[in-house]
C-alpha cells in the first residue's frame, strides 16, 4: 500500500514548518504510517497520514503495509494497534498519554464483575487497556457501539463498561437493559447538560452535535429534536460536511474542532465548553513526534498471551461496521 503524501499547511511558522518536513521526511525514509487521532493537537494533525477516531485508526493500523506505526493518540490506541499488527513496529511519541477513562477499570476488577454475572456478554469499550480487552468477548467504540449491541442475542445478559453515560445512551438506542460499569471521561463528563440547554436556546441557527460520552448526553436525548444529533466523532465530521446549516455547536474534546473545519471549511464550528480539552492527548507534540520516530523511541508492545486473547474482541470491533 502507497501512503498517502503528507500535506503541509501553508503559512506555518518557521520552526513549524521545519520540524512538519523534518517528520514528513522521516517517515518516507522510515516507511512509517504516521495516524493521529482527532483529539491530537492541530500540528500532529496535519502532519498524519489518517486522522480519524478509534475505530477508523484501528482498521488503519490492521490494514496498513507500513513498516512503523507512529501512534499519535493515548496509550490505549497504541496497544490497539499492536495487537492488530503484531508484525510491525508501533511507536507513541509520549509513553504517559495515558486515558482517565481507560483507567477506570482493571482486568482484576472485571474478573470479579464476571464473576457475578457467570455466562454474560462482556463489551468493553475501546477506551480500555489491553488486559481489560483479553477478558471481553467484544470491544466497541462509540462509532459503532450500538450496532455491536444488536448483534448480540436479545436473551443474552451484557456488561458494558467502563462509560456509564455512552452506556446510558445505548439502552435508549437499541431498547436493551445493560450493566453498565461506572466509570467516566472526565472531559466528557465534564461538558454538563446546563451546556447543552444554554446553546440550544441561545444558538437557534446553530446544529448540535453531541457524544454520546458527554455528561450532557442525556439532556440531548430529552430535547428530541432535528437540530440535536448524537454522534461519535467520525459522525460528526461526516454529518458536518453534508448538512446544508452553516453553524454548529460541538460537544466533545476540543481537538476534533481543527478537523471539521479543515473538512468544511465554510462553515462555522463552536465548542459546546471551551475546556473541554484532554490533557493526555495534548501529550503528544510534533518534536515528539519526530524524536520517537528518529530513534524508534517508546516501543508498543502487548505480551502475547494477552495479545491473543483480546486480539477476538479487537477483530470483532473491526469487523462490526
Amino acid at each position: 500500500m502507497t501512503l498517502p503524501p503528507v500535506t503541509l499547511p501553508n503559512g506555518a511558522p518557521d520552526e513549524l514548518a521545519g520540524l512538519e518536513e523534518e517528520v514528513a521526511a522521516l517517515a518516507a525514509e522510515r516507511r512509517a504510517v504516521l495516524l493521529a487521532h482527532n483529539y491530537q493537537v492541530p500540528e500532529v494533525q496535519d502532519v498524519a497520514h489518517y486522522v480519524g477516531d478509534s475505530l477508523g485508526l484501528a482498521r488503519q493500523a490492521a490494514a496498513t503495509s507500513a513498516e512503523i506505526i507512529v501512534f499519535c493518540g493515548v496509550h490505549f490506541m497504541a496497544e490497539t494497534a499492536a495487537i492488530l499488527s503484531p508484525d510491525k513496529t508501533v511507536l507513541i511519541p509520549d509513553p504517559d498519554a495515558g486515558c482517565s477513562l481507560a483507567a477506570m477499570v482493571t482486568a482484576e476488577q472485571l474478573r470479579g464483575w464476571k464473576a457475578e454475572h457467570p455466562g454474560a456478554v462482556v463489551v468493553s469499550y475501546v477506551n480500555t487497556s489491553a488486559e481489560v480487552k483479553a477478558e471481553s468477548d467484544y470491544c466497541c467504540t462509540s462509532g459503532n457501539a450500538r450496532a455491536v449491541i444488536e448483534a448480540i442475542p436479545a436473551d443474552r445478559e451484557i456488561l458494558f463498561l467502563p462509560d456509564f453515560f455512552l452506556g446510558l445512551w445505548l439502552e435508549r438506542v437499541t431498547g436493551r437493559k445493560l450493566r453498565i460499569w461506572m466509570g467516566e471521561c472526565h472531559v466528557h463528563a465534564g461538558i454538563r447538560p446546563d451546556d447543552i440547554t444554554r446553546w440550544h436556546d441561545e444558538a437557534p441557527d446553530a446544529e448540535l452535535l453531541v457524544h454520546p460520552e458527554c455528561g450532557c448526553a442525556s439532556q440531548a436525548m430529552a430535547f428530541g429534536d432535528e437540530r440535536t444529533r448524537i454522534l461519535s466523532t467520525e459522525g460528526m465530521v461526516e454529518f458536518a460536511k453534508k448538512s446544508p446549516k452553516d453553524r454548529f455547536v460541538v460537544a466533545t474534546e476540543v481537538g476534533i474542532i481543527h478537523r471539521l473545519a479543515k473538512e468544511a471549511p465554510a462553515k462555522r464550528f463552536e465548542p459546546a465548553n471551551p475546556a473541554a480539552s484532554c490533557r493526555y492527548m495534548k501529550m503528544i507534540t510534533l518534536a515528539k513526534v519526530r524524536d520517537s520516530l528518529r530513534d524508534t523511541k517508546h516501543v508498543v508492545s502487548v505480551p502475547p498471551d494477552v495479545a491473543a486473547r483480546a486480539r477476538g474482541a479487537i477483530e470483532r470491533m473491526v469487523a462490526i461496521s
